[in-house]
């Protein structure tokens, strides 16, 4: 990385953590996705992508868990202004949709929420198009939402690349919601997608679940959708049970190949209080880095990530406040253990 200086300040404009990394030169590729037309309750995520970069610059590069991931070069893609363009046009059609708790019989509601799938549809194709390019490169490849519907397209290159994959799903929801408010793409089923038109992925582990419906806990089978939830979490923790060995015992479900989707809700609220639908519970900082350690440290290998609904304060500056900073921090550890689990596995 030539005379790059890990430990001074972040040059102002720099990129994604301060680096100078280029496309070719990176190992890891993130693609910022600012899309968040279906997400019901409030909005924000769509400047996650921007918020995360500019919070990145004040992250420090030597990290205690993982070592160093800058030396392997990340490199963010600039901005498509596709994505933009789409999440415009997707969230002025959608919230007369979302205002109306659905489409019901209304045929001009059902028409808009047609052109959102529609719209939904190119934003997949584009992601997957750009992820498939990456992974074809030879990069580990991130994704930063946006809303939790935009990684599905960087699910499916990865699943096409890796048959018989596992994925883990950090979330306050299940996300197993099928054409929720009239949205087949919407943040609510993209669990829902992903078991209905991705049967290569074998087995699916959703972690922080507190919050769902009585339809999802029935798809829940424990056997290909598998879930720890907030409760049976929070009461291992109070009772004093060795959380390692819960994680340890879950993790065992999962293939050796895993790709990563976390929603940041999933967290405590404290860490993501903007997020678009926060819920009371969740994962503490530490206790989500102890399911990442020990993801890698069970032999498996994380293939690809994403990181979704980090939703800037709207009356901050953006990059200054606390979720983005959370974000900028988690997507790092992220990438770190990702890059960790391939020198180990």
């Amino acid at each position: 990385m030539g005379s790059f200086d890990p430990s001074a300040a972040a040059a102002p404009g720099s990129g994604l953590f301060g680096l100078d990394s280029s496309a070719e030169s990176a190992r890891v590729h993130v693609l910022g996705v600012p899309f968040d037309a279906t997400t019901s309750f409030r909005k924000g995520a769509a400047r996650g992508p921007e918020a995360i970069l500019a919070a990145s610059r004040q992250v420090d590069l030597y990290d205690l868990l993982t070592g160093r991931p800058y030396e392997a070069g990340i490199w963010m893609a600039p901005p498509d202004p596709r994505f933009a363009a789409w999440n415009e046009d997707a969230t002025a059609r959608a919230q007369p949709v979302i205002d109306a708790g659905g489409v019901g019989r209304d045929l001009a509601l059902a028409t808009a929420a047609e052109r959102v799938d529609a719209l939904q549809a190119e934003l997949d194709a584009l992601v997957l198009e750009r992820t498939r390019a990456s992974l074809e490169a030879g990069k580990f490849c991130a994704l930063v939402g946006g809303d939790h519907s935009v990684p599905f397209g960087a699910i499916r290159a990865h699943a096409e690349r890796f048959p018989g994959l596992g994925l883990l799903h950090f979330d306050a929801h299940a996300d197993l919601r099928v054409a929720y408010e009239g949205f087949p793409r919407s943040h609510a089923s993209i669990v829902d997608n992903v078991v209905r038109e991705l049967p290569s992925i074998a087995r699916i582990l959703s972690v922080g679940l507190r919050d769902l419906s009585a339809e999802e806990h029935a798809a829940i089978d424990g056997e290909r959708v598998r879930a720890v939830f907030d409760v049976h979490w929070a009461d291992a923790r109070l009772r004093g049970q060795d959380l390692r060995s819960v994680v340890r015992r879950e993790l065992a479900a999962l293939p050796r190949e895993v790709y990563v989707t976390f929603d940041v809700d999933g967290l405590d609220p404290s860490l993501c209080p903007h997020t678009g639908t926060p819920v009371p519970g969740g994962l503490r900082w530490d206790e989500a880095m102890l399911w990442l350690e020990e993801l890698v440290l069970s032999g498996r290998r994380i293939v690809g990530v994403d990181l979704c609904e980090v939703a800037p304060d709207p009356r901050g500056v953006l990059g200054e406040g606390w979720d983005e900073n959370v974000g900028a921090r988690l997507l790092y550890r992220l990438i770190g253990f990702a890059l960790q689990s391939e020198r180990e596995a």
